[in-house]
């Protein structure tokens, strides 16, 4: 059976709420006058201890809070939730544990209590440096606020990351340079920098449709900002890791590079998912999204209901081709041969020959070029099994 842990073991907790809803998000995060906080820390508690009975004996190699806004947790429940993942998994030596951080200035105050509790590592949404963008992008912060939540987090804390949108309604590619070129001034070890998706379900998606959403970036435009990202990035020392994340050497997250490398972790919360190596084989799982009635499945059985599904070769190989060439570590081509993984061998000589993949013999990865088309590579890559 296949050595998952060899990628890493870590523990995703989604935390569903949020103060308001942003208009380009598409993730499970829903807005409440108020939260229950002592029944939402038992049934994250007894999720784990459900998991924690079916994955015996691993080491945690990360934690990360997601969300919704993980921030809105009291400190005490965030600590109890690390106190139960030490308590049934050997924690690393290194552990890294992640809270995602919105910077209004109520929740900054809050970061120290984090970090007592056993917090290692920040991810503030800044999202942009301009109070017209930030309203824009539905965000209740300004832009000086997200610059003293970021102080803060770094006053108690090493490891801090940022996270920035671009390619938004009517950004230019000079005004994104100066943008950006502010933001490495004060950036540390990490930053992540996602170019604006409009994804459907969400009140950009509403908007686009009804002709509404005016201003974003033609294709060539997106493409002079993507590699302006990647010029102004590398010559600040933080070159990029992953299509959108960037880090100086030794400081990529931990728990990320758990999904892209094809680790196991386990997700609790509702709508959470994991992927879990069992006897029976590799098993994806999805929480229940609804708060409600993930909230009521633990309190009735101990454990969040979830779908779990016992993925197929193809479908283990696949998603590891799929989610390790957006890394520039790229495909290790021992480890796919483990899994059974094909490529398409014409398709890649193809790709190879055209300066869009480079492989050492040992690992495939896109070249700077090929980065711009992963989307389009993975689709003449990846072979069908017969």
């Amino acid at each position: 059976m296949e050595n998952w842990q060899q990628a890493g073991f870590g523990l995703y907790v989604h935390w569903p709420f949020c103060a308001a809803k942003c208009p380009y998000c598409d993730f499970n995060s829903h807005v409440v006058s108020s939260v229950d906080q002592a029944r939402w820390r038992a049934a994250l508690i007894h999720d784990i201890d459900y998991w924690a009975a079916r994955t015996p004996g691993r080491m945690l190699t990360s934690i990360f809070f997601g969300g919704g806004t993980p921030s809105l947790m009291p400190p005490e429940t965030v600590a109890a939730v690390i106190d139960a993942a030490r308590r049934h998994w050997t924690p690393a030596n290194d552990i890294e544990i992640t809270l995602e951080a919105n910077p209004t200035s109520v929740e900054a105050g809050r970061f120290a209590d984090y970090v007592g509790g056993g917090v290692n590592r920040f991810s503030v949404g800044l999202q942009a440096l301009n109070d017209a963008d930030l309203r824009t992008l539905g965000r209740l912060h300004t832009a000086a606020e997200g610059r003293r939540a970021f102080d803060v987090a770094t006053s108690v804390c090493e490891r801090v990351s940022f996270d920035l949108i671009y390619a938004r309604q009517h950004q230019t590619l000079a005004g994104w340079t100066a943008e950006l070129t502010e933001a490495l001034s004060f950036a540390g070890e990490h930053l992540s920098l996602y170019q604006l998706t409009v994804e459907e379900n969400t009140a950009f998606g509403a908007r686009a449709r009804a002709g509404g959403l005016r201003g974003l970036p033609k294709e060539d435009l997106a493409v002079d900002l993507y590699q302006v990202t990647q010029d102004l990035c590398g010559a600040a020392g933080l070159p990029r890791y992953e299509t959108s994340n960037h880090a100086r050497p030794g400081a990529e997250s931990r728990h990320n590079r758990i999904y892209w490398a094809a680790g196991d972790w386990i997700g609790v919360g509702p709508g959470a998912h994991g992927r879990v190596g069992q006897r029976e084989g590799r098993v994806a799982t999805a929480a229940r999204p609804g708060p409600m009635d993930w909230l009521t499945d633990v309190e009735g059985s101990g454990r969040g209901r979830t779908n779990e599904d016992i993925l197929q070769k193809s479908d283990i190989y696949e998603e590891y081709i799929i989610m390790s060439l957006r890394t520039t570590a790229g495909i290790d081509l021992d480890r796919l041969a483990g899994m059974g993984g094909l490529l398409d061998k014409s398709a890649v000589e193809e790709l190879t020959s055209s300066g869009m993949l480079i492989s050492d013999g040992h690992h495939l990865r896109t070249s700077e070029a090929g980065a711009l088309l992963v989307n389009a590579i993975l689709g003449k890559i990846v072979a069908v099994d017969p």
